[in-house]
Protein backbone atom coordinates (compact mmCIF):
# COMPACT_ATOMS: atom_id res chain seq x y z
CA UNK A 1 0.00 0.00 0.00
CA UNK A 2 2.83 2.27 0.98
CA UNK A 3 3.51 2.59 -2.93
CA UNK A 4 -0.19 4.80 -3.43
CA UNK A 5 0.81 7.24 -1.03
CA UNK A 6 1.01 10.60 -2.70
CA UNK A 7 4.27 12.25 -2.48
CA UNK A 8 3.92 15.62 -0.05
CA UNK A 9 7.04 17.09 -2.29
CA UNK A 10 7.59 16.21 -5.94
CA UNK A 11 10.48 17.32 -8.07
CA UNK A 12 9.82 17.30 -11.91
CA UNK A 13 13.01 18.03 -14.18
CA UNK A 14 14.36 20.71 -12.21
CA UNK A 15 16.94 22.47 -13.66
CA UNK A 16 18.75 25.76 -12.88
CA UNK A 17 21.99 27.38 -14.41
CA UNK A 18 24.76 29.67 -13.11
CA UNK A 19 27.43 31.16 -15.59
CA UNK A 20 29.47 28.64 -16.85
CA UNK A 21 27.62 25.79 -14.51
CA UNK A 22 25.01 23.89 -15.14
CA UNK A 23 24.05 23.37 -11.18
CA UNK A 24 20.65 21.13 -11.51
CA UNK A 25 20.36 19.06 -14.97
CA UNK A 26 16.86 17.62 -14.94
CA UNK A 27 16.24 16.72 -11.23
CA UNK A 28 13.56 14.69 -10.53
CA UNK A 29 12.55 12.98 -7.20
CA UNK A 30 9.64 12.97 -4.40
CA UNK A 31 9.33 12.41 -0.82
CA UNK A 32 6.30 10.63 0.95
CA UNK A 33 4.53 12.14 4.20
CA UNK A 34 6.43 10.63 7.36
CA UNK A 35 9.47 9.79 4.98
CA UNK A 36 13.11 10.55 6.14
CA UNK A 37 14.90 11.10 2.54
CA UNK A 38 18.66 11.97 2.18
CA UNK A 39 20.11 13.75 -0.54
CA UNK A 40 23.38 13.39 -0.96
CA UNK A 41 26.45 13.87 -3.22
CA UNK A 42 29.71 15.78 -3.01
CA UNK A 43 30.54 19.23 -2.56
CA UNK A 44 29.17 21.05 -5.92
CA UNK A 45 27.17 17.93 -6.83
CA UNK A 46 24.10 20.44 -6.18
CA UNK A 47 22.35 19.93 -3.20
CA UNK A 48 22.17 23.27 -1.93
CA UNK A 49 20.59 24.89 -4.81
CA UNK A 50 18.11 22.21 -4.82
CA UNK A 51 16.75 23.22 -1.55
CA UNK A 52 17.21 26.67 -2.23
CA UNK A 53 14.55 26.18 -4.61
CA UNK A 54 12.17 24.11 -2.65
CA UNK A 55 12.80 26.77 0.23
CA UNK A 56 12.30 29.83 -2.33
CA UNK A 57 15.42 31.47 -2.13
CA UNK A 58 16.20 31.12 -5.60
CA UNK A 59 13.69 29.74 -8.66
CA UNK A 60 14.57 27.01 -11.21
CA UNK A 61 14.89 27.75 -14.96
CA UNK A 62 13.04 25.01 -16.04
CA UNK A 63 10.95 21.80 -14.87
CA UNK A 64 8.05 22.25 -11.72
CA UNK A 65 7.57 21.93 -7.64
CA UNK A 66 4.66 20.03 -6.90
CA UNK A 67 3.37 19.98 -3.59
CA UNK A 68 0.66 17.73 -2.55
CA UNK A 69 -0.08 16.70 -5.93
CA UNK A 70 -0.55 20.61 -6.81
CA UNK A 71 2.11 22.14 -8.86
CA UNK A 72 3.18 25.84 -6.89
CA UNK A 73 6.21 28.37 -7.68
CA UNK A 74 7.50 29.16 -4.43
CA UNK A 75 8.46 32.42 -4.57
CA UNK A 76 10.50 33.36 -1.18
CA UNK A 77 11.14 31.86 2.03
CA UNK A 78 7.98 33.41 3.55
CA UNK A 79 5.91 31.71 0.80
CA UNK A 80 7.49 28.14 1.45
CA UNK A 81 6.90 28.89 5.23
CA UNK A 82 3.47 29.36 5.06
CA UNK A 83 2.75 26.36 2.71
CA UNK A 84 4.80 24.61 5.84
CA UNK A 85 8.36 24.21 4.40
CA UNK A 86 10.99 24.71 7.38
CA UNK A 87 14.47 24.85 6.86
CA UNK A 88 17.44 24.71 9.81
CA UNK A 89 20.15 25.98 7.93
CA UNK A 90 24.32 24.39 8.58
CA UNK A 91 25.36 28.21 9.43
CA UNK A 92 23.19 29.94 12.49
CA UNK A 93 21.59 33.25 12.16
CA UNK A 94 21.05 34.03 15.49
CA UNK A 95 22.15 37.26 17.32
CA UNK A 96 24.61 36.46 20.12
CA UNK A 97 23.78 38.95 22.90
CA UNK A 98 19.83 38.48 22.81
CA UNK A 99 18.27 35.39 24.59
CA UNK A 100 16.68 32.39 22.96
CA UNK A 101 12.70 34.26 23.14
CA UNK A 102 14.14 37.03 21.81
CA UNK A 103 16.02 35.20 18.84
CA UNK A 104 13.18 32.99 18.51
CA UNK A 105 10.48 36.14 18.05
CA UNK A 106 12.68 37.98 15.41
CA UNK A 107 12.39 34.57 13.03
CA UNK A 108 8.57 34.46 13.42
CA UNK A 109 6.78 35.62 10.22
CA UNK A 110 3.65 37.19 12.49
CA UNK A 111 4.07 39.42 15.76
CA UNK A 112 2.78 37.19 18.70
CA UNK A 113 3.07 39.08 22.32
CA UNK A 114 5.89 37.66 24.39
CA UNK A 115 4.19 35.68 26.75
CA UNK A 116 2.27 33.75 24.43
CA UNK A 117 5.20 33.06 22.30
CA UNK A 118 6.96 31.87 25.67
CA UNK A 119 3.86 29.58 26.08
CA UNK A 120 4.06 27.76 22.75
CA UNK A 121 7.81 27.31 22.94
CA UNK A 122 7.46 25.58 25.86
CA UNK A 123 4.93 23.41 24.56
CA UNK A 124 6.69 22.48 21.27
CA UNK A 125 9.87 21.65 23.60
CA UNK A 126 7.68 19.59 26.39
CA UNK A 127 6.36 17.75 23.19
CA UNK A 128 9.84 16.76 21.58
CA UNK A 129 11.77 16.47 24.60
CA UNK A 130 14.12 19.65 23.59
CA UNK A 131 15.71 21.79 26.38
CA UNK A 132 16.47 25.37 26.63
CA UNK A 133 15.61 28.12 29.14
CA UNK A 134 14.19 30.57 27.11
CA UNK A 135 15.80 33.36 29.04
CA UNK A 136 19.42 32.07 28.64
CA UNK A 137 21.55 34.53 26.14
CA UNK A 138 22.43 32.88 23.20
CA UNK A 139 26.52 33.50 23.63
CA UNK A 140 26.48 31.51 27.02
CA UNK A 141 24.55 28.60 24.92
CA UNK A 142 27.01 25.20 23.44
CA UNK A 143 26.47 24.79 20.19
CA UNK A 144 24.10 21.65 20.57
CA UNK A 145 22.27 24.73 22.10
CA UNK A 146 21.66 26.89 19.69
CA UNK A 147 20.39 24.39 16.86
CA UNK A 148 17.86 23.48 19.59
CA UNK A 149 16.78 27.13 19.17
CA UNK A 150 16.29 26.76 15.12
CA UNK A 151 14.60 23.53 15.54
CA UNK A 152 11.97 24.96 17.55
CA UNK A 153 11.95 27.84 15.53
CA UNK A 154 10.81 26.00 12.50
CA UNK A 155 8.60 23.38 14.73
CA UNK A 156 6.63 26.31 15.62
CA UNK A 157 5.34 27.15 12.19
CA UNK A 158 4.10 23.19 12.34
CA UNK A 159 6.18 22.43 8.76
CA UNK A 160 4.61 19.51 7.05
CA UNK A 161 8.28 19.35 5.23
CA UNK A 162 11.51 20.25 7.47
CA UNK A 163 15.02 20.76 5.43
CA UNK A 164 17.93 19.95 7.46
CA UNK A 165 21.91 21.02 6.29
CA UNK A 166 24.40 19.36 7.47
CA UNK A 167 22.64 19.71 11.03
CA UNK A 168 25.24 16.93 12.98
CA UNK A 169 28.20 18.90 11.83
CA UNK A 170 28.93 20.43 15.21
CA UNK A 171 27.47 18.35 17.75
CA UNK A 172 28.68 15.81 19.63
CA UNK A 173 27.51 12.25 19.66
CA UNK A 174 25.20 12.52 22.30
CA UNK A 175 22.99 15.50 20.99
CA UNK A 176 23.38 13.47 17.34
CA UNK A 177 21.05 10.96 19.42
CA UNK A 178 18.94 13.64 21.02
CA UNK A 179 18.37 15.09 17.32
CA UNK A 180 17.75 12.08 15.94
CA UNK A 181 14.69 11.32 18.49
CA UNK A 182 12.72 14.59 17.72
CA UNK A 183 12.98 13.72 13.96
CA UNK A 184 12.03 10.29 14.06
CA UNK A 185 9.27 11.49 16.35
CA UNK A 186 8.61 14.41 13.57
CA UNK A 187 8.52 11.66 10.99
CA UNK A 188 5.83 8.95 13.08
CA UNK A 189 3.68 12.44 13.08
CA UNK A 190 3.47 12.79 9.50
CA UNK A 191 6.03 15.49 8.58
CA UNK A 192 7.96 15.20 5.92
CA UNK A 193 12.16 15.51 6.52
CA UNK A 194 15.00 16.28 3.32
CA UNK A 195 18.09 16.00 5.53
CA UNK A 196 21.74 16.85 3.79
CA UNK A 197 24.79 15.21 5.03
CA UNK A 198 28.11 13.67 4.38
CA UNK A 199 27.90 11.42 7.11
CA UNK A 200 26.78 8.07 5.69
CA UNK A 201 26.56 5.59 8.92
CA UNK A 202 24.18 8.72 9.94
CA UNK A 203 22.08 8.38 6.82
CA UNK A 204 22.04 4.41 7.33
CA UNK A 205 20.85 4.95 11.02
CA UNK A 206 17.89 7.48 10.08
CA UNK A 207 16.80 7.90 6.57
CA UNK A 208 14.12 5.61 4.96
CA UNK A 209 15.81 6.93 1.17
CA UNK A 210 18.61 8.12 -0.70
CA UNK A 211 18.93 10.60 -3.52
CA UNK A 212 22.20 10.71 -5.02
CA UNK A 213 23.63 13.61 -6.88
CA UNK A 214 26.59 13.74 -8.51
CA UNK A 215 27.76 17.04 -11.00
CA UNK A 216 23.85 18.38 -11.18
CA UNK A 217 22.38 15.45 -12.04
CA UNK A 218 20.60 12.39 -10.30
CA UNK A 219 22.45 9.29 -10.06
CA UNK A 220 20.76 6.86 -8.19
CA UNK A 221 17.98 6.54 -5.38
CA UNK A 222 18.65 4.15 -2.89
CA UNK A 223 17.65 2.55 0.37
CA UNK A 224 20.40 3.31 2.41
CA UNK A 225 19.60 0.62 5.14
CA UNK A 226 20.45 -1.77 2.56
CA UNK A 227 23.49 -0.11 1.29
CA UNK A 228 26.98 0.01 3.19
CA UNK A 229 29.01 3.67 3.60
CA UNK A 230 31.53 2.87 0.84
CA UNK A 231 28.90 1.79 -1.48
CA UNK A 232 27.11 5.36 -1.15
CA UNK A 233 30.23 7.10 -1.34
CA UNK A 234 31.26 5.27 -4.73
CA UNK A 235 27.90 6.21 -6.12
CA UNK A 236 28.69 10.09 -5.04
CA UNK A 237 32.07 10.05 -6.72
CA UNK A 238 31.14 7.60 -9.73
CA UNK A 239 34.42 5.32 -8.97
CA UNK A 240 35.72 3.10 -6.25
CA UNK A 241 36.83 4.93 -2.68
CA UNK A 242 40.73 3.74 -1.85
CA UNK A 243 40.81 2.45 1.70
CA UNK A 244 43.61 3.67 3.80
CA UNK A 245 46.61 1.82 3.56
CA UNK A 246 49.08 1.13 6.92
CA UNK A 247 52.80 0.68 6.54
CA UNK A 248 52.41 -3.25 8.44
CA UNK A 249 56.12 -2.38 9.95
CA UNK A 250 54.84 0.88 10.84
CA UNK A 251 57.55 2.05 13.74
CA UNK A 252 56.41 4.97 15.98
CA UNK A 253 60.01 6.65 17.29
CA UNK A 254 61.21 9.31 19.53
CA UNK A 255 59.06 12.43 21.21
CA UNK A 256 59.06 15.23 18.16
CA UNK A 257 56.61 17.66 19.20
CA UNK A 258 56.19 18.88 23.16
CA UNK A 259 53.32 20.93 24.17
CA UNK A 260 53.84 21.81 27.89
CA UNK A 261 51.67 23.84 29.25
CA UNK A 262 51.02 25.80 26.52
CA UNK A 263 48.62 28.84 27.88
CA UNK A 264 46.99 31.61 26.00
CA UNK A 265 45.11 34.70 26.40
CA UNK A 266 41.48 35.53 24.75
CA UNK A 267 42.05 37.46 21.72
CA UNK A 268 38.69 38.95 22.11
CA UNK A 269 35.30 39.29 24.08
CA UNK A 270 33.71 35.79 22.18
CA UNK A 271 37.61 34.52 22.04
CA UNK A 272 38.76 30.84 24.16
CA UNK A 273 41.76 31.32 26.32
CA UNK A 274 44.17 28.30 26.06
CA UNK A 275 44.32 26.80 29.15
CA UNK A 276 47.63 24.85 30.66
CA UNK A 277 48.04 22.50 27.21
CA UNK A 278 49.99 19.67 27.28
CA UNK A 279 50.11 16.65 24.94
CA UNK A 280 53.58 14.95 23.20
CA UNK A 281 53.60 13.53 19.03
CA UNK A 282 56.23 11.45 18.26
CA UNK A 283 58.01 10.85 14.78
CA UNK A 284 55.21 8.74 12.82
CA UNK A 285 52.55 9.28 15.18
CA UNK A 286 49.14 11.51 14.38
CA UNK A 287 47.94 12.83 17.05
CA UNK A 288 44.29 13.69 16.27
CA UNK A 289 42.39 16.55 18.38
CA UNK A 290 38.56 16.50 18.42
CA UNK A 291 36.31 19.27 19.55
CA UNK A 292 33.22 21.37 18.84
CA UNK A 293 33.58 24.10 16.93
CA UNK A 294 34.90 27.72 19.08
CA UNK A 295 36.58 25.63 21.63
CA UNK A 296 39.87 27.27 21.34
CA UNK A 297 41.23 24.54 17.98
CA UNK A 298 42.13 28.52 16.23
CA UNK A 299 43.73 29.50 19.05
CA UNK A 300 45.95 26.31 19.20
CA UNK A 301 46.72 26.47 15.58
CA UNK A 302 48.12 30.17 15.36
CA UNK A 303 49.69 28.81 18.64
CA UNK A 304 51.81 26.19 17.28
CA UNK A 305 51.98 28.05 13.83
CA UNK A 306 53.68 30.42 15.55
CA UNK A 307 51.32 33.53 13.95
CA UNK A 308 50.84 34.02 18.19
CA UNK A 309 54.01 33.87 20.57
CA UNK A 310 54.07 32.78 23.64
CA UNK A 311 56.07 34.24 26.64
CA UNK A 312 57.04 30.94 27.58
CA UNK A 313 59.69 29.54 25.62
CA UNK A 314 59.79 26.29 26.27
CA UNK A 315 56.01 25.82 26.15
CA UNK A 316 56.90 24.19 22.55
CA UNK A 317 59.48 22.41 21.82
CA UNK A 318 60.32 20.18 18.39
CA UNK A 319 63.44 18.02 18.17
CA UNK A 320 64.58 19.29 21.74
CA UNK A 321 64.35 22.90 20.51
CA UNK A 322 62.29 25.53 22.24
CA UNK A 323 60.26 27.30 19.41
CA UNK A 324 57.79 28.89 22.22
CA UNK A 325 58.70 32.74 21.45
CA UNK A 326 59.75 31.94 17.77
CA UNK A 327 57.93 33.62 14.61
CA UNK A 328 56.08 31.41 12.01
CA UNK A 329 59.15 32.31 9.56
CA UNK A 330 61.66 30.54 12.43
CA UNK A 331 59.50 27.86 12.86
CA UNK A 332 59.26 27.11 9.77
CA UNK A 333 62.87 26.57 9.61
CA UNK A 334 62.97 24.76 12.23
CA UNK A 335 60.67 22.28 10.43
CA UNK A 336 56.82 23.18 11.74
CA UNK A 337 54.43 23.60 8.52
CA UNK A 338 50.44 24.26 9.11
CA UNK A 339 47.56 24.80 7.71
CA UNK A 340 44.93 26.34 9.12
CA UNK A 341 40.86 26.05 8.86
CA UNK A 342 40.59 28.99 6.66
CA UNK A 343 41.74 28.54 3.01
CA UNK A 344 40.72 32.27 1.15
CA UNK A 345 42.30 34.14 2.58
CA UNK A 346 44.58 32.50 5.31
CA UNK A 347 45.78 30.13 4.00
CA UNK A 348 45.95 31.11 0.29
CA UNK A 349 45.96 34.92 -1.09
CA UNK A 350 42.92 34.45 -3.41
CA UNK A 351 44.11 37.23 -6.40
CA UNK A 352 47.94 35.27 -5.92
CA UNK A 353 49.00 32.62 -8.25
CA UNK A 354 49.11 29.15 -7.32
CA UNK A 355 53.10 29.51 -7.49
CA UNK A 356 53.07 32.74 -5.71
CA UNK A 357 51.00 30.95 -3.13
CA UNK A 358 53.87 28.16 -2.93
CA UNK A 359 56.56 31.39 -2.10
CA UNK A 360 53.98 32.28 0.60
CA UNK A 361 55.32 28.88 3.13
CA UNK A 362 58.29 27.30 0.94
CA UNK A 363 60.50 29.67 0.24
CA UNK A 364 62.95 29.27 2.81
CA UNK A 365 62.40 25.60 2.94
CA UNK A 366 62.70 24.67 -0.92
CA UNK A 367 65.45 27.49 -1.61
CA UNK A 368 63.26 29.94 -3.55
CA UNK A 369 64.91 33.13 -2.68
CA UNK A 370 68.24 33.63 -4.03
CA UNK A 371 70.58 36.94 -3.37
CA UNK A 372 66.90 38.76 -1.78
CA UNK A 373 65.51 37.87 -5.14
CA UNK A 374 62.38 34.97 -5.80
CA UNK A 375 63.47 32.24 -7.87
CA UNK A 376 60.03 32.69 -9.87
CA UNK A 377 61.13 29.36 -11.90
CA UNK A 378 61.43 26.97 -8.80
CA UNK A 379 58.42 28.38 -7.64
CA UNK A 380 56.39 27.50 -10.90
CA UNK A 381 58.06 23.99 -10.75
CA UNK A 382 57.06 23.40 -7.05
CA UNK A 383 53.75 24.58 -7.35
CA UNK A 384 53.33 22.37 -10.61
CA UNK A 385 54.72 19.39 -8.89
CA UNK A 386 52.05 19.82 -5.96
CA UNK A 387 49.11 20.38 -8.82
CA UNK A 388 50.28 16.66 -10.56
CA UNK A 389 50.96 14.88 -7.51
CA UNK A 390 47.70 15.57 -5.34
CA UNK A 391 45.41 15.83 -8.84
CA UNK A 392 44.10 18.92 -8.45
CA UNK A 393 41.74 20.29 -10.81
CA UNK A 394 44.09 23.71 -12.12
CA UNK A 395 44.68 25.09 -15.22
CA UNK A 396 48.60 25.36 -14.02
CA UNK A 397 50.88 27.11 -11.58
CA UNK A 398 49.94 30.30 -13.28
CA UNK A 399 46.08 29.62 -12.32
CA UNK A 400 44.96 32.22 -9.07
CA UNK A 401 44.11 30.30 -5.98
CA UNK A 402 40.70 31.94 -6.20
CA UNK A 403 39.79 30.50 -9.29
CA UNK A 404 39.70 26.76 -7.94
CA UNK A 405 37.26 25.26 -6.07
CA UNK A 406 37.24 24.91 -2.61
CA UNK A 407 37.79 20.96 -2.85
CA UNK A 408 40.81 21.58 -5.20
CA UNK A 409 42.40 24.70 -3.34
CA UNK A 410 42.01 22.36 -0.35
CA UNK A 411 44.03 19.67 -1.85
CA UNK A 412 46.59 22.45 -3.08
CA UNK A 413 47.25 23.94 0.12
CA UNK A 414 47.59 20.40 1.60
CA UNK A 415 49.93 19.49 -0.81
CA UNK A 416 52.16 22.58 -0.57
CA UNK A 417 52.95 21.58 2.94
CA UNK A 418 53.04 17.77 3.04
CA UNK A 419 55.52 18.23 0.06
CA UNK A 420 57.96 20.12 2.28
CA UNK A 421 58.19 16.98 4.73
CA UNK A 422 58.13 19.12 7.33
CA UNK A 423 59.44 17.44 10.68
CA UNK A 424 55.80 18.53 12.38
CA UNK A 425 52.59 19.21 10.56
CA UNK A 426 49.71 20.74 12.29
CA UNK A 427 46.65 20.81 10.24
CA UNK A 428 43.55 22.03 10.72
CA UNK A 429 39.87 20.69 9.35
CA UNK A 430 42.33 18.64 6.12
CA UNK A 431 39.17 17.69 4.04
CA UNK A 432 36.80 20.53 5.00
CA UNK A 433 34.53 20.76 2.40
CA UNK A 434 36.21 17.96 -0.22
CA UNK A 435 34.60 14.99 -1.90
CA UNK A 436 35.25 11.72 -0.78
CA UNK A 437 37.43 10.95 -3.32
CA UNK A 438 39.85 13.93 -2.12
CA UNK A 439 39.50 13.35 1.13
CA UNK A 440 40.93 9.50 1.22
CA UNK A 441 43.89 11.15 -0.86
CA UNK A 442 44.58 13.88 1.30
CA UNK A 443 44.08 11.13 4.50
CA UNK A 444 46.49 8.88 2.75
CA UNK A 445 49.31 11.32 1.97
CA UNK A 446 49.12 11.96 5.77
CA UNK A 447 49.27 8.54 6.79
CA UNK A 448 52.25 8.79 4.34
CA UNK A 449 54.51 11.26 5.78
CA UNK A 450 53.53 10.08 9.38
CA UNK A 451 55.07 6.74 8.11
CA UNK A 452 58.49 8.95 6.49
CA UNK A 453 59.12 10.17 10.28
CA UNK A 454 56.46 13.52 10.46
CA UNK A 455 54.81 14.14 14.09
CA UNK A 456 51.39 15.11 12.99
CA UNK A 457 48.48 16.80 14.31
CA UNK A 458 45.37 17.27 12.84
CA UNK A 459 42.79 19.56 14.63
CA UNK A 460 38.85 18.22 13.27
CA UNK A 461 35.45 18.70 14.25
CA UNK A 462 34.86 15.35 12.18
CA UNK A 463 35.33 12.80 14.49
CA UNK A 464 35.06 10.08 12.18
CA UNK A 465 37.72 11.18 10.03
CA UNK A 466 39.93 11.67 13.57
CA UNK A 467 38.92 8.09 14.55
CA UNK A 468 39.66 6.54 11.01
CA UNK A 469 43.31 8.79 11.21
CA UNK A 470 44.75 9.23 14.00
CA UNK A 471 46.86 6.87 16.72
CA UNK A 472 46.05 9.06 19.78
CA UNK A 473 43.35 11.04 20.12
CA UNK A 474 42.47 14.32 22.33
CA UNK A 475 39.40 16.53 23.28
CA UNK A 476 39.28 20.66 23.64
CA UNK A 477 36.46 22.32 25.11
CA UNK A 478 36.91 26.01 26.49
CA UNK A 479 40.35 25.93 25.67
CA UNK A 480 41.19 22.97 27.65
CA UNK A 481 42.48 19.71 26.61
CA UNK A 482 41.72 16.51 27.96
CA UNK A 483 44.16 13.55 28.60
CA UNK A 484 45.36 11.72 25.41
CA UNK A 485 43.51 7.88 24.53
CA UNK A 486 44.76 5.56 22.52
CA UNK A 487 42.10 5.57 19.35
CA UNK A 488 42.13 1.78 19.23
CA UNK A 489 40.78 1.94 22.87
CA UNK A 490 38.72 4.93 22.17
CA UNK A 491 35.31 4.77 24.17
CA UNK A 492 32.28 7.38 21.58
CA UNK A 493 30.58 8.16 24.85
CA UNK A 494 33.61 9.36 27.22
CA UNK A 495 34.14 11.31 23.71
CA UNK A 496 31.42 12.64 23.52
CA UNK A 497 31.00 14.08 27.03
CA UNK A 498 34.38 15.15 26.72
CA UNK A 499 33.03 17.21 23.68
CA UNK A 500 30.18 18.60 25.27
CA UNK A 501 32.20 19.48 28.69
CA UNK A 502 32.85 17.25 31.13
CA UNK A 503 36.32 17.42 32.47
CA UNK A 504 37.21 14.05 34.72
CA UNK A 505 33.55 14.05 36.51
CA UNK A 506 33.46 10.78 37.79
CA UNK A 507 30.40 11.05 38.88
CA UNK A 508 29.53 11.24 34.80
CA UNK A 509 32.42 8.60 34.13
CA UNK A 510 30.72 6.30 36.27
CA UNK A 511 27.83 6.19 34.44
CA UNK A 512 29.04 5.77 31.58
CA UNK A 513 28.94 2.06 29.55
CA UNK A 514 32.53 1.69 28.25
CA UNK A 515 32.11 0.39 24.76
CA UNK A 516 35.64 0.51 22.84
CA UNK A 517 35.31 1.76 19.20
CA UNK A 518 38.12 0.31 17.25
CA UNK A 519 39.74 2.80 14.28
CA UNK A 520 38.69 1.32 10.98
Amino acid sequence: MQAEIKPRLELRSITKRFPGVLANDNVSFSVKPGEIHALLGENGAGKSTLVKMIYGIMQPDGGEIRWNGERIVVTNPKAARKLGIGMVFQHFSLFEAMTVLENIALGMDAKIPARELEARILEVMKQYGLKLEPHRIVSTLSVGERQRIEIVRALLLNPRLLIMDEPTSVLTPQEVEQLFVVLRQLANEGCSILYISHKLHEIKALCDTATILRGGRLVDTCDPRVETSRSMAEKMIGGSLKTIERPADRKVGAEKLIVNRLSVPSGSHFGVALKDITFTVRAGEIFGIAGVAGNGQNALLLALSGETLNDDPGAITVDGAQLGRLSAKQRRLAGVSSVPEERNGHAAVPEFTLADNSILTARDRLGMVKAGLIDARAAKTYAGEVISTFAVKALGPGSTAGSLSGGNLQKYIMGREIMQNPAVLVVSQPTWGVDAGAAAAIHQALVDLAAAGSAIVVISQDLDELLALCDTLAVINEGRLSRPMKVSEADIEEIGLLMGGVHGDPTATAQMHPEPVHAH
